[in-house]
């Protein structure tokens, strides 16, 4: 702002004062004209205590701007409002306790009050009437309790044939059983509250006082009883002293008739006193006498309560910790170790609240209360029955029939495998929900009007379709796998896959496994609100700079898909690879593991493999040269040859191997000691190696009969020379004798035969 609007600004101000100031004391001088002087200085003193503050002055610079620019000022009242608005949070509170404190006190007074106008005799009470009324009531009251003791007694033999039915072992079931003869002798105890009730009320109705009428002090009795009782007998339920077949909770029968009469008495204490005791006083004698006895009554339950918490403290903590210590779900763990920790502390809030708010508002904070916790007790037990019923049907498994089995082997333990983590997510989910009506019952959270609302249907929506998708994730991974499996071990045992359709199976289950997870993870993100498109984004720069930085990664990837896609090694060939021969035990998308003769495992990258030689494709042959003496007859030599492997094919272990006669390829060489003639025999792959050392050791047995020399290095001995130059006589012993032999087979070798424990495709040879 430049300085001279900054001095018309002052200007206007000053003149829209005086116009203010002008006008507020033309309005004094109409209102009190006789006044005078007095006025005037009234009116300074109020522009002195406006321009002294300084919100009242600010005030007053936003109306005079206001009516500057034509606009009518805020309204007073605005302001007021306001202020009353910023009000702290700690004002406001101290202010609602000095309010429930003068309160309080006043309804204490007022009670010493009514009590000392009864006392004096100052009250217009009719004495035969209250007789009359009290008299009714107690014959209401001992009819309705005698009949309810009556009928629990009656149905006690029930109880009993309930438990023995709950203790009987009953295997998996057992849980499930419990828990519906729990359920079932809930009901039938709310039964004889019910049959009770009932008969208090005809009695009431049609015995007492005029037929059709019921005194109000009758029906105060028999809503309380019904109410009270009911939450009596959830707690019966909850610990069932009598009855160990009956009881929900982990206690001991000591432990459960302690707290079973400690939560009775305190629960009908408080509850006869507030719902009947404190109406029937207030309607009697007065309201203020109701509420000093609602007050009584409260004060004596807190201190009960305080006393029993305090002396349970140790023991309920350790056994909290205990059962924290031994529960399955990680977050149930949690939850006891921090129940352990704090219960104490809540249950003393819950009475001294309980309390409080009675006796500030007894007319609906008891039913508050009361509903509270019986719809508490309620998500609790349905929860804990909804959580073993599914623990016992969960538990008992997958059973596929038997034609189900011999086709998919796999299947059921497969299905089984899922069972624990379904169950920790129910759990988790029960959980939850249990969570969320316990919030509802006490006010914490509005749990219907959340589902109703659009955050609470889009967030329902959204785990319903996160299940959804999970689901039909498992289900698609336990359809393909079984269908590989079944692929790969066919019950029928005609269509065996071949080694390379086992190989490209057994990859193609963990890259669609892969697939599936990553797939599953990926819409799941995008269902509930992640965009995944940066993720996608960046997962490719990943991606990209990892095939820059792990190019030989990629390079073994890539070698290895081809590799595969040309057929060239399958699990269990023999074949040579960056040097190493032995069996292909494992093949993944990287690499490759061999087994060498020796049982040393090679793990080889495909990067490293630039040629590949399988020795397992279609067909192999057995090479073998044998070399003879340079004075055997050659035609004698092939004969010889010929009868081995007669001999050889005459076994029939050996002769489902070869696939073809002999082949005879003639003199290969004529080397330095030897001629050397090489034949070849055509045998399944695999075989190669255990058939060539079978024909190798026949074909020694067979020469040998012969006569035929199979030569092998010799060695020229000198024994020196004498003076003349002669060499000395050398003691040579000279043997003649020769083995005859025939055109036939040597005698004894049609009962020898290559006895070799070889195994195809594990037996082979590392060449030369």
């Amino acid at each position: 702002m430049t300085k001279p609007q900054m001095l018309r600004a002052v200007i206007a101000f000053f003149f829209l004062t005086l116009f203010s100031l002008f006008t507020l004391s033309l309005a004094t001088a109409a209102e009190a004209p006789e006044t005078g002087s007095s006025a005037d200085s009234d009116t300074y003193a109020s522009l002195a205590d406006i321009l002294q503050d300084e919100q009242a002055r600010e005030q007053l610079i936003l109306d005079l701007r206001a009516l500057a620019a034509g606009e009518t000022p805020a309204a007073p009242e605005q302001s007021a409002v306001s202020s009353v608005e910023r009000v702290s949070p700690a004002r406001q509170i101290a202010d609602s306790t000095r309010e429930l404190a003068e309160e309080f006190v006043g309804q204490f007074l007022a009670a010493v009050d009514a009590v000392g106008a009864m006392v004096s005799g100052d009250t217009s009470l009719d004495v035969n009437e209250l007789v009359g009324t009290i008299s009714n009531l107690l014959i209401v009251m001992a009819a309705t309790i005698g009949l309810f003791l009556v009928l629990r007694l009656a149905a006690r033999p029930i109880f009993a044939a309930i438990n023995r039915w709950a203790l009987t072992d009953a295997g998996r079931s057992a849980m499930l059983r419990k828990s519906v003869a729990v359920t079932g002798s809930a009901l039938l105890d709310v039964l004889v509250i019910a049959l009770a009730f009932v008969a208090g009320y005809i009695i009431a109705l049609f015995v007492l006082g005029s037929a059709g009428e019921m005194d109000i002090h009758q029906s105060l009795f028999l809503n309380a009883f019904l109410l009270i009782e009911i939450f009596k007998a959830v707690i019966r339920a909850l610990f069932a002293s009598r009855d160990d077949g009956l009881r929900m909770l982990p206690l001991s029968a000591e432990q459960a008739a302690y707290w079973n009469a400690w939560l009775a008495r305190l629960s009908g204490f408080i509850g006869y006193g507030i719902l009947f005791l404190v109406p029937l006083v207030s309607g009697i004698l007065s309201p203020a006498v109701g509420r000093l006895v609602a007050f009584i009554v409260m004060l004596l339950a807190f201190l009960y309560a305080l006393a029993i918490i305090l002396q349970n403290k140790t023991s309920v903590t350790q056994g909290l910790l205990l059962r924290a210590g031994v529960a399955d779900l990680a977050f149930n763990r949690v939850l006891l170790t921090m129940l352990a920790k704090s219960w104490y502390a809540v249950a003393i809030v819950y009475f001294a609240a309980l309390a409080l708010v009675t006796v500030a508002r007894p007319e609906d904070a008891l039913p508050f209360m009361l509903a509270a916790s019986l719809q508490t007790l309620a998500a609790i037990g349905i929860g804990l029955f909804v959580s073993v019923v599914l623990s016992q049907l969960i538990s008992r498994g997958f059973h596929l029939p038997e034609e189900t089995q011999t086709r998919f082997p796999l299947l059921e333990a497969r299905l089984n495998s899922f069972l624990p983590t379904i169950m920790k997510a129910v759990r988790l989910a029960i959980l939850v929900v249990i969570v969320g009506f316990v919030a509802d019952a006490w006010g914490l959270f509005d749990l219907m009007a959340w589902l109703g609302s659009e955050s609470g249907a889009r967030t329902l929506g959204t785990v319903v379709s996160v299940a959804i998708i999970i689901i039909l994730a498992m289900m698609i991974w336990i359809g393909l796998a079984s269908w590989i499996e079944q692929r790969l071990n066919p019950a029928d045992g005609v269509h065996e896959a071949s080694a390379r359709e086992r190989t490209l199976l057994t990859i193609f289950r963990n890259a669609i496994a892969i697939t599936i997870i990553v797939m599953t993870a990926m819409i799941v993100l995008s269902e509930i609100g992640i965009n995944i498109g940066p993720l996608i984004a960046g997962a490719g720069v990943l991606g990209l700079a990892i095939g820059f930085g792990a190019q030989k990664l990629v390079q073994d990837i890539i070698t290895g898909v081809f590799i595969q896609l040309e057929n060239a090694i399958n699990a269990g060939d023999v074949v040579t690879a960056a040097g190493v021969t032995g069996v292909a035990e494992k093949l993944t998308i990287r690499s490759l593991g061999i087994r060498d003769l020796s049982g040393t495992y090679h793990l080889i990258p495909f990067s490293s493999v630039d040629t590949v030689a399988n020795y397992m494709r279609e067909f192999a042959y057995h090479v073998g040269e044998y070399g003879v003496a340079y004075r055997e007859d050659i035609d004698e030599v092939i004969a010889r040859l010929g009868d081995a492997f007669n001999e050889l094919i005459a076994d029939p272990a050996h002769k489902a191997n070869i696939l073809a006669e002999l082949e005879v390829h003639g003199v290969t060489a004529l080397a330095d000691s030897s001629v050397n003639i090489r034949v070849r025999i055509k045998t399944v792959p695999g075989a190669q190696w255990g058939v060539g050392r079978a024909y190798n050791r026949l074909v020694k047995y067979h020469l040998d009969a012969a006569g035929i020399e199979i030569p092998f290095p010799h060695m020229t001995l000198y024994f020196g020379e004498d003076k003349e130059g002669k060499a000395p006589p050398a003691p040579v012993v000279i043997q003649s004798g020769r083995a005859e032999h025939n055109g036939g087979s040597a005698p004894g070798l049609k009962d020898r035969r290559a006895n070799t424990n070889a195994q195809e495709g594990q037996d082979f040879d590392e060449p030369d």
